[in-house]
């Protein structure tokens, strides 16, 4: 019994290293990268990231998972605030230090990689509906802001900052807080499009 617990916990390690090494590779080379790349990367053999998982796609699924699952609980965890517009700002800086940490823009390519990545990215939309439709009731946020608006604004400031060269780690914010005065009913003008029905 004494000799799986080391076992367990050095699996336990090699699984994260594996899954920031891919992340970082997938991030430096896209979708193609190999997985001799990623084991070399991450300080281990082939065997070692097959053993953990089947396949490159299994992989890819895995991070999108663990990426999905942490932006789900702060979800579920700010559906229950008392200020929904407080609410879904910190959701949204939440996504945008997440992607801030590392470049998750391969993730958009993996939509479709397993049925649980595509039900659990459902789950965080009908979150970020709800958070929206909260703000929305409350006043906090302009009437005509949908839950897909606020999806595909999720990425932005980090997409925006990533074409300013030597950028300061946390110039993100700046982009965040414009973006959240936008879509406060304050001044607010009609928009000159509708919303788009999917994300």
């Amino acid at each position: 019994m004494t000799t799986t617990r080391p076992l367990r916990a050095d699996a336990a390690r090699n699984r994260r290293l594996l899954l920031a090494a891919a992340a970082d590779e997938f991030a430096e080379r896209g979708l193609d990268a190999s997985v001799a790349d990623i084991a070399r990367r991450a300080g281990v053999g082939k065997g070692t990231v097959f053993r953990h998982f089947a396949t490159k796609d299994d992989l890819i699924a895995a991070i999108v998972l663990d990426r999905i699952d942490e932006l789900n609980a702060a979800g579920e965890r700010l559906l229950e605030a008392t200020d929904p517009g407080a609410a879904l700002l910190e959701f949204l800086t939440v996504a945008a230090h997440q992607r801030q940490q590392r470049d998750l823009s391969f993730l958009h390519e993996a939509g479709g990689v397993s049925a649980e990545v595509t039900r659990v990215r459902e789950t965080m939309y009908q979150t970020v509906y709800t958070l929206v439709d909260r703000a929305r009731r409350h006043g906090a946020v302009r009437s005509d802001v949908t839950g897909t608006d606020i999806i595909l604004l999720m990425c932005a400031p980090n997409y925006v900052t990533s074409y300013v060269s030597d950028a300061p780690p946390d110039l993100w914010q700046r982009y965040l807080a414009i973006i959240f005065d936008g879509l406060r009913p304050e001044g607010a003008h009609p928009l000159p499009h509708p919303p788009p029905t999917t994300p």
